[in-house]
């Protein structure tokens, strides 16, 4: 079975449509699949749901589909740094279901592996809990959270093999492994394809089993977020 595709455009031809619920991997700027993104904004989709850590930053990453107001809600752990997503949020425009950042991982993880539903202590007694099921554990509360299973998963890598077994570089592993297993159909963008048999089976972050698409971007951009202060004189 062939899983490279040409483009990012062809590589999601045919598995994209408007009110999908998607997931997107990536942390802050690191590791999000640029070109899958560009090619999403350009495919014209809208009403997504889309499942994310944050929403990228104003004009990259996500955040240029909130500026094409594409996508309707937001499934996220972080949202600062972005001025149209607060636009459209405080403007009751755009969707958010806030969830913490270990539980998303871990409704993600739970979709991949087939678990429907789990529970967590974290975000009891807050907005967070509101609407779901709590029990009682050992003398304290959880709140039982349900699995994430996106329609379709755009996912980056560093590298991949023509079977779709994936190397992530460094911290821009993040959310992708998670993001690829939980996924009915995974597209990953990776910065190299090499013959199936050159990885050391134990260096292989994910197996090719959650890869149904692969597609080249050699160059991508990789903005770095830095932290940045106010110079103040005597400083």
């Amino acid at each position: 079975m062939n899983k490279i595709y040409p483009s990012a455009a062809k590589a999601l031809e045919g598995i994209v449509k408007d009110g999908q619920l998607m997931a997107v991997g990536g942390f802050g700027l690191c590791g999000i699949p640029e070109a899958l993104i560009d090619a999403l904004r350009d495919s014209g989709v809208k009403d997504l749901t889309v499942i994310s850590n944050n929403a990228g930053v104003d004009g990259f990453g996500l955040g240029k589909l909130l500026e094409t107001r594409q996508i309707k809600k937001m499934i996220s752990s972080y949202v600062g740094e972005n001025k149209e997503f607060e636009r459209q949020y405080l403007a009751g425009e755009l969707q958010l279901e806030f969830t913490p950042q270990g539980t998303l991982a871990e409704k993600l993880r739970a979709g991949g592996a087939g678990i429907p539903a789990f529970y967590v202590r974290t975000g009891v007694g807050t907005l967070v809990a509101e609407g779901k099921e709590t029990r009682e554990f050992d003398g304290h509360t959880y709140i039982l959270e349900h699995a994430l299973v996106p329609e379709v998963s755009l996912v980056k890598a560093w590298k991949a093999d023509k079977s779709g077994n994936l190397l992530f570089r460094r911290t821009a592993r993040n959310f992708n492994p998670a993001v690829a297993m939980a996924g009915k159909i995974t597209v990953v963008e990776v910065e190299e394809i090499v013959e199936t048999g050159t990885f050391d089976p134990d260096s292989v972050h994910l197996a090719g089993i959650y890869v149904h698409r692969i597609v080249l971007n050699a160059t991508p951009e990789k903005r770095i977020e830095k932290r940045t202060i106010t110079e103040k004189a005597g400083v």
